[in-house]
């Protein structure tokens, strides 16, 4: 029996949307579709699907509870994040203009820069600068806006609502990655983005043990040419991690409060910690653009940036005396993860680019996890003593 779920709040549709009950046997955790091919009744004559790589009756039921989670008509759920942006960027005509913010993921700077800087004019942006951002889509009048909001790592707040104004005036799309604050603390199409995309692999999934992306929008058409790409080439979610992303969205709501709730603690005890430069997290009225945040977000997240008040080598030891806090790339798991942006994921952005924005070579990106807080609050005191 299908559930009812109209009017239903947020934390009730991560846990039911795309997980009714199996119709055959009533197994209330319905089981993984685990093939490949779908017999047909006759030639071109199936039950709905035909091929994984087409469709799969569990990705499907992600792809419906992440469009539903972001007020969106449609989804479709990639093989990662990265598989999502190109996707996104082969959808678009050759030739476009695309403006990008200057402060993204590392991996979606490379793929602009060195795979699509041949097919597309790029142009980047600080777009947490309203002002200027809305002056260059008027100049630029560009066919794709791309912002991260907040960014990797430097945590830049844009105000979608703002830019979303000038982009419909020119008749651009507005993609925004909305990974870091997934749908429980921010939805962008709400506040008149076209495209959102994820990163599934992070906090969506919550547990470091799948990777996944998604696209999703209410735009018809452009997510049709989405379907068509992906279909024709091949990027898709496979059955066994979609359903290990559905059940990790089951406790998004309960895990994103706890993520929060660490993370203005560790922001307030390192923000007044005499070896510390200064902490950037949104949840921190010293962030740039606190109003903004608070504006168009229920909540602040889990991940910050810390600046240390020592070179390359402390920054190494520091990080080599942390023991609950991991070293390694990715975030939004349950477990806390430490990072260091340029020699780690923003490796592939040249030095010179990297600090032009910001990014110093003792910049330190933290992924708060769900552990007891006195316990992480401890093991970063402990590690400070070795800068």
């Amino acid at each position: 029996m299908k559930k009812k779920t109209n009017n239903i709040n947020f934390n009730t549709k991560s846990i039911h949307i795309g997980s009714d009950p199996d119709k055959i046997n009533g197994a209330i955790s319905p089981a993984i579709y685990a093939t490949s091919t779908y017999i047909q009744k006759a030639p071109a004559d199936h039950y709905g699907y035909e091929y994984t790589r087409t469709h799969n009756p569990t990705r499907t039921r992600l792809e419906e509870c992440l469009a539903a989670l972001e007020s969106a008509k449609f989804c479709a759920a990639t093989s990662s994040g990265m598989a999502a942006l190109s996707l996104v960027l082969h959808n678009l005509p050759h030739g476009s203009k695309i403006l990008c913010g200057d402060d993204v993921y590392g991996g979606t700077y490379r793929q602009l820069t060195t795979i699509f800087n041949e097919i597309h004019n790029i142009g980047f942006i600080d777009t947490s600068d309203t002002k200027k951002t809305k002056k260059k889509i008027e100049e630029f009048k560009p066919d794709l806006v791309w912002i991260e909001t907040p960014t990797n790592p430097l945590l830049k707040i844009s105000d979608i609502k703002e830019i979303s104004a000038s982009t419909k005036k020119v008749k651009a799309l507005l993609a925004v990655d909305n990974t870091f604050m997934t749908p429980y603390f921010q939805r962008p199409l709400e506040l008149g983005a076209d495209i959102v995309i994820h990163s599934l692999t992070k906090y969506l999934n919550g547990h470091s043990d799948a990777l996944g992306g998604a696209i999703i929008s209410s735009n018809k058409k452009f997510m049709e040419g989405i379907r068509y790409l992906q279909n024709s080439m091949g990027p898709s979610l496979s059955p066994f991690e979609s359903f290990l992303i559905l059940r990790g969205i089951k406790t998004l709501g309960v895990r994103m409060e706890k993520h929060q709730e660490n993370s203005i603690k560790i922001a307030k005890y390192l923000e007044s910690h005499q070896k510390v430069e200064n902490v950037i997290y949104p949840g921190l009225k010293t962030h740039p653009q606190f109003k903004v945040a608070k504006k168009q977000m229920s909540g602040f997240g889990g991940m910050m940036s810390v600046n240390l008040k020592t070179n390359i080598a402390g920054a190494k030891r520091f990080i080599k005396a942390l023991n609950l806090f991991s070293l390694a790339e990715s975030l939004g798991g349950v477990e806390s993860l430490i990072e260091q942006p340029a020699t780690m994921t923003h490796a592939s952005v040249p030095k010179k680019i990297r600090e032009s924005i910001g990014i110093k070579d003792g910049l330190i990106r933290i992924s708060v996890g769900i552990e007891n807080v006195e316990d992480l609050t401890q093991d970063f005191d402990n590690a400070l003593k070795k800068i």
